[in-house]
């Protein structure tokens, strides 16, 4: 698929630059999955520790968001992109700062982990919240590995679960507020939980559109705002 999309550039040096770039969008993106890995097993284990300290880490993703939109404005400058070449500069763009937004959520749950976790009182297994964090590490994985691959059709199945993880915040969401209902000594600690719950549904708010920018990338067309039978349609006429 990449050299149906990707040819060979008369400069070897600016094929070594997108390769280059490409490659640390993964090495972000791998960073960004262990952030939310992490989030995840702070919540489950009730590991304050653990989530402050990946609550801490957060600078590292910003860094890298600098240093590859710092890299897409320099070739930009110098090298003029055109077709593929540039669509390839404006995913890149778009992706990292989803990623940091990503990096963002992870960031707020590792907070949200460590005061959860201090409730000695009310801990808890949290199984349905793991449910949803698994399913939104999942797509947050398979977005980037559609990104890796420059495979729409995997970029697709992103999109299409991103109403699934909807549906299990909404049910998490209200199971929250019954639970406050039922008793109000739980208000705080089941507020923290629907906040963990809607941060983990941004996260795959953000998988969604890295999936999206994939699709923009390999077949040209921007399926944003775009019913998910439309986009389904598009990807399937363009295989």
């Amino acid at each position: 698929m990449e050299s149906e999309i990707f040819g060979q550039h008369i400069s070897r040096k600016f094929n070594e630059e997108l390769e280059q770039l490409r490659s640390h969008v993964s090495s972000m993106g791998g960073l960004v999955e262990r952030q939310v890995a992490q989030a995840i097993e702070a919540i489950v284990s009730a590991d304050s520790e653990l989530g402050l300290e990946m609550a801490s880490r957060d600078v590292e993703v910003n860094q890298f968001e600098v240093e590859i939109d710092e890299e897409c404005g320099r070739i930009l400058a110098t090298r003029a992109p055109a077709a593929a070449d540039l669509r390839l500069i404006v995913a890149v763009i778009k992706v990292i700062t989803d990623l940091e937004r990503i990096g963002d959520e992870a960031q707020r749950i590792g907070i949200l982990a460590a005061r959860l976790a201090s409730d000695t009182q009310h801990l808890g297994r949290y199984d349905e919240l793991k449910a949803l964090a698994d399913h939104v590490h999942e797509m947050v994985n398979d977005a980037l590995d559609a990104f890796s691959r420059l495979d729409a059709n995997d970029a697709l199945k992103v999109v299409e679960e991103d109403k699934l993880v909807d549906e299990e915040y909404e049910m998490i969401y209200r199971q929250c507020i019954s639970m406050m209902m039922e008793d109000p000594h739980t208000i705080r600690r089941f507020m923290d939980v629907s906040w963990v719950a809607r941060a983990l549904e941004r996260i795959g708010d953000h998988a969604k559109n890295i999936a999206e920018y994939v699709i923009y990338l390999v077949q040209g067309k921007d399926v944003r705002h775009t019913e998910i039978e439309e986009v389904r349609e598009q990807v399937e006429a363009g295989r």
